[in-house]
């Protein structure tokens, strides 16, 4: 790949980010509920990501592996937050930031919504880079078993926290059964796993090209975006507001990310 080549690529997926999330605070600013901005971000990501693998190059079995599994990856995680955004009138964690906006909320959540744009870039980008790579076949059977888990594993996560709050006799309780027994956020351990898929389709052992190296820029920015931004901070803030000390004993036992055994105390 050429560098011109890079930055027209790069170029294109920023102005499709962007626009999708004008989009996303038009629908906020109509309706209210902040829910629909993570669900037209997981479809948006994922329609950028599918685009630039059918259009970049004429199409191999790389590009359709992409193509495919970015929209398997928006087509499940899209339609969940559409699920439960249906059930709510706003998230909680946005809500609270536009609480504390006050009257220019609106002006703020549109240029928020355009910084999420930008750092999305980096999910973007590896998933182009991966469909314009050549990778020999253990690197696209990693992939495979990498994506495969981390769809899997989301999916199990959801539906069995999707379950404990259906359930009249866990009203007020902290789910800790199944995945969420060894990690606090399963759902977002698998959604970081899926992410080094792309990497690993999309980089050259051989340095014959080095560009798919900045693939490893999606995982490293999806971790950082999970744990110390927009996913687990915000959620254990309203969580311990919410229910107090019963997820103060949740946080002593169970690992922040990453899956492990419970803690047998504090200081485990």
């Amino acid at each position: 790949m050429t560098v011109s080549a890079f930055i027209l690529g790069l170029a294109c997926l920023s102005a499709a980010l962007s626009v999708i999330m004008a989009i996303a605070w038009l629908v906020w600013r109509a309706s209210r509920n902040s829910g629909w901005v993570d669900t037209i971000w997981t479809f948006g990501l994922g329609f950028v990501g599918l685009a630039g693998a059918v259009t970049t190059r004429p199409m191999d079995f790389q590009g359709a592996l992409v193509a495919a599994m970015a929209a398997i990856w928006s087509l499940r995680l899209g339609l969940h937050i559409a699920s439960r955004t249906r059930g709510i009138t706003d998230d909680p964690r946005y809500a609270r930031l536009v609480w504390d906006w006050g009257a220019d909320a609106t002006r703020q959540m549109f240029w928020l919504l355009q910084k999420q744009a930008i750092v999305s870039i980096p999910l973007a980008l590896s998933m182009w880079l991966a469909a314009n790579g050549s990778a020999p076949p253990v690197q696209t059977v990693t992939a495979i078993l990498i994506f495969g888990v981390a769809v899997v594993g989301e999916g199990i996560a959801d539906e069995q926290l999707r379950r404990f709050r259906h359930d009249p006799a866990n009203k007020g309780k902290i789910c800790d059964v199944g995945l969420w027994r060894v990690s606090r956020h399963p759902n977002y351990f698998f959604e970081w796993l899926g992410w080094l898929a792309y990497p690993v389709l999309a980089i050259d052992l051989g340095e014959h090209d080095l560009w798919g190296w900045f693939a490893l820029l999606a995982p490293l920015c999806m971790y950082w975006l999970l744990v110390h931004v927009s996913g687990v901070p915000p959620l254990e803030e309203h969580m311990l507001a919410d229910r107090g000390d019963a997820f103060r004993r949740y946080q002593m036992k169970t690992n922040v990310f990453f899956p492990g055994p419970p803690k047998t105390s504090a200081g485990g």
